[in-house]
């Protein structure tokens, strides 16, 4: 029986791979151009509407650049297009092509004086176990512009590897080969409670007593490893936690439900001043500690990359946020 029209795959030919060590030369910034649009917008239509030409014209020069490169960039079907992992990774250079292109032009004709980036994705529970590095930063390159973006690990990643971000923070358990890590503090964790709350009276709190109670756990869609760190903790204790029904984006929402007596939750002794009128305790018998990577894309990093990793490295030896025997965990 013949296939369904809407599941046939239309039948790209392959390019020959172009051995002319020129190939590179005959390539078109407009070809760049529409190829970053497409695999941004993953669909004709709207890449040919944002570049305000025809689809048909703008399908055209992609292949044109496939010939060119002897590579499939675009797996095109009935129903979807995506990149192949030829596409992916041109992408990345084509983005940055352009992005000098225009750097250039701008610096050449005197319109613009672009300072330096740096794009940092963080979790808004990881943002105080960073800001000192933050701070050390912008104190040491006062012309660097820092732009923080709101992402958990998985979307740091596939905005690092697409060039959106260029340095990210998080739990570096599962990330891509391509993505480089580095540990920098291991973060004491307690459990936020209610002021009045009968753990608030204890100066620590065994991880077994939030058997009994409601727990509000990372949204895994956007902190999976955060809350698989958690659930593994209360796992090894011998139970499974009861799990609040319901999710919060940010730390702010969370507080508010603990402070109203809705659940308690697991945190990062780093969050416990922006966690108040919650009272923080550190969790017993043997204090747990997330650990917290600086991540970045591993190929040529840029030098705006290298001197974030250096001074998060500085710091974390200077502060002692690596050592296992650290102290320093106060009660709220």
């Amino acid at each position: 029986m013949a296939e369904p029209a809407l599941h046939r795959r239309f039948v790209t030919p392959t390019p020959t791979p172009n051995p002319d060590a020129v190939a590179a030369a005959r390539i078109e910034l407009r070809q760049l151009r529409y190829f970053v649009s497409l695999a941004e917008e993953l669909h004709f239509g709207r890449a040919a509407a944002r570049e305000h030409i025809v689809q048909s014209a703008l399908s055209q020069q992609v292949q044109r650049l496939e010939r060119t490169l002897g590579v499939l960039l675009v797996q095109r079907t009935t129903r979807h297009i995506e990149l192949t992992t030829a596409g992916a990774r041109f992408l990345l250079e084509a983005r940055q092509i352009l992005e000098h292109v225009d750097r250039a032009a701008g610096l050449a004709q005197g319109l613009t004086d672009t300072p330096p980036a740096l794009r940092v994705g963080l979790l808004d529970e990881g943002y105080e176990a960073v800001r000192p590095v933050l701070h050390a930063l912008r104190a040491r390159h006062p012309d660097l512009e820092l732009h923080q973006v709101q992402a958990g690990v998985p979307e740091q990643c596939r905005m690092l590897a697409d060039g959106r971000l260029d340095v990210g923070i998080g739990r570096s358990c599962a990330v891509p080969a391509q993505i480089a890590s580095e540990l920098f503090r291991l973060d004491p964790l307690g459990v936020l409670v209610p002021p009045d709350h009968r753990l608030a009276r204890l100066p620590v709190v065994p991880v077994s007593a939030l058997a009994g109670e409601t727990l509000l756990l990372p949204d895994e869609t956007r902190a999976p490893e955060l809350a698989e760190f958690v659930t593994e903790i209360c796992r090894a204790a011998g139970f499974v936690p009861a799990a609040h029904r319901g999710s919060v984006q940010h730390l702010r929402a969370a507080v508010d439900l603990v402070t109203a007596g809705d659940c308690v939750m697991c945190a990062p002794a780093s969050t416990a001043e922006r966690a108040k009128p919650a009272r923080w305790r550190p969790l017993a018998p043997t204090v747990p500690r997330y650990p917290w990577s600086v991540l970045w894309r591993a190929e040529r990093p840029a030098n705006e990359v290298r001197a974030f990793v250096a001074l998060a490295r500085e710091l974390s030896r200077a502060e002692g946020w690596r050592d296992p025997r650290e102290t320093r965990v106060l009660a709220s």
